[in-house]
């Protein structure tokens, strides 16, 4: 995922809603689609998490789509993973295509329950759904005092074209970093593409528009429009990204294009959940697959060491005269800090057609939206 823009610009009107209010909708929408009371909960609390981290591209903007693939069968609630291999020390997990809050939920506590215990823990992790913001699980990991690695790719989802090409042939793969400092925890967290999926979803919404060159067409033009990936839409239909024939760029030219295909090889292939491609026929909703590594200071030895250093380190780094005096050099973590904070004060920010998505979806469901 990129970075979240703290106090974006007005681009289009904007519906504001409160946090809870908005947790309540989208916890009582899963709820009548069929999942569980805890479930409900679960998925609602990472969304909106999601959104007030300013990630809005993994926040509700999802619902419709999660509600889409959860009628059609393509992602099923009230699963559990299921353990394929156990050696201790490293764990392969199955999810079945459960819904990816949950799933990945199960898999973290697992890691860090390990890790915690005996120093480390690698878990790979297969066929979940849709995980949401990787950076939420780093967080998890922070909290029990580990620093956490987490690589993932998106089994038959080809979204991003290679450094050089037109066609889609890597997932927008994420990839996270959660390093447990003193009063200054650092969590990582960005797709290897220029742009996450979802913020082509909120641009298309009336959203934050994309940057001009986000996107590439079959004919090799740069461009910012989601007609792009998504082909024709209406103002509050469900986007589909198999509609449209151009692509996501990579971000970082060749870096990020590299380190696409990495993520796509551990994350996929070393997991045996399968990488972006090549598909077949059409796709059905996402099948998810992380490989975290899990590492605790306190049983390497260097706790001490590790904080010390990397604390004066990162205030060195910090302290770098800023090219504009009003903005300041920031660690990874900070701007999901502040757009937290304010978010919570002044409620959530959402375009109105994502409103209306979300408002069409609760009203297909029998759910009042407000």
């Amino acid at each position: 995922m990129t970075s979240p823009e703290m106090n974006p610009p007005d681009t289009a009107p904007t519906h504001l809603v409160p946090a809870a209010e908005l947790e309540e909708l989208v916890r009582a929408i899963f709820a009548k689609a069929g999942c569980s009371d805890e479930e409900s909960a679960l998925i609602a609390r990472e969304l909106v998490g999601a959104n007030l981290a300013g990630h809005d591209s993994h926040g509700v903007v999802r619902v419709p789509l999660y509600v889409d693939w959860m009628q059609a069968g393509w992602v099923r609630p009230g699963r559990t993973a299921e353990v394929v291999t156990d050696g201790g020390a490293f764990v392969l997990l199955d999810g079945h295509r459960g819904f990816g809050q949950t799933i990945a939920a199960q898999a973290v506590a697992l890691g860090v329950e390990r890790a915690a215990a005996n120093g480390s823990c690698i878990v790979a992790l297969r066929g979940a759904g849709h995980i949401g913001r990787v950076g939420a699980y780093a967080e998890t990991a922070l909290a029990a005092g580990l620093i956490s690695i987490h690589f993932v790719n998106v089994a038959g989802s080809p979204l991003v074209a290679p450094f050089g090409a037109t066609e889609r042939r890597f997932s927008t793969a994420p990839f996270a970093v959660g390093l447990p400092l003193p009063e200054r925890p650092l969590v990582l967290d960005f797709a290897t593409s220029l742009v996450a999926e979802g913020k082509v979803q909120v641009a298309s919404y009336g959203g934050k528009p994309l940057p001009p060159d986000a996107l590439i067409t079959p004919e090799g033009r740069k461009s910012d429009d989601p007609h792009v990936l998504y082909g024709d839409y209406g103002p509050t239909d469900i986007r589909r990204s198999g509609a449209g024939a151009g692509a996501i760029r990579a971000f970082g030219e060749h870096k990020g294009s590299g380190l696409a295909l990495m993520c796509e090889l551990l994350a996929g292939a070393f997991t045996g959940g399968g990488c972006a491609g090549p598909v077949e026929g059409e796709r059905r909703g996402i099948a998810n697959g992380m490989l975290s590594i899990y590492l605790s200071p306190a049983h390497f030895g260097t706790q001490a060491e590790f904080e010390r250093i990397a604390r004066e380190y990162l205030d060195w780094v910090l302290s770098a005269s800023p090219i504009d005096a009003a903005e300041p050099v920031l660690a990874p973590g900070e701007p999901e800090a502040r757009n937290r904070a304010a978010r919570l004060a002044s409620g959530v920010p959402l375009p109105v057609n994502t409103w209306g998505a979300l408002q069409r979806t609760a009203e297909g469901l029998g759910v009042h939206s407000g």
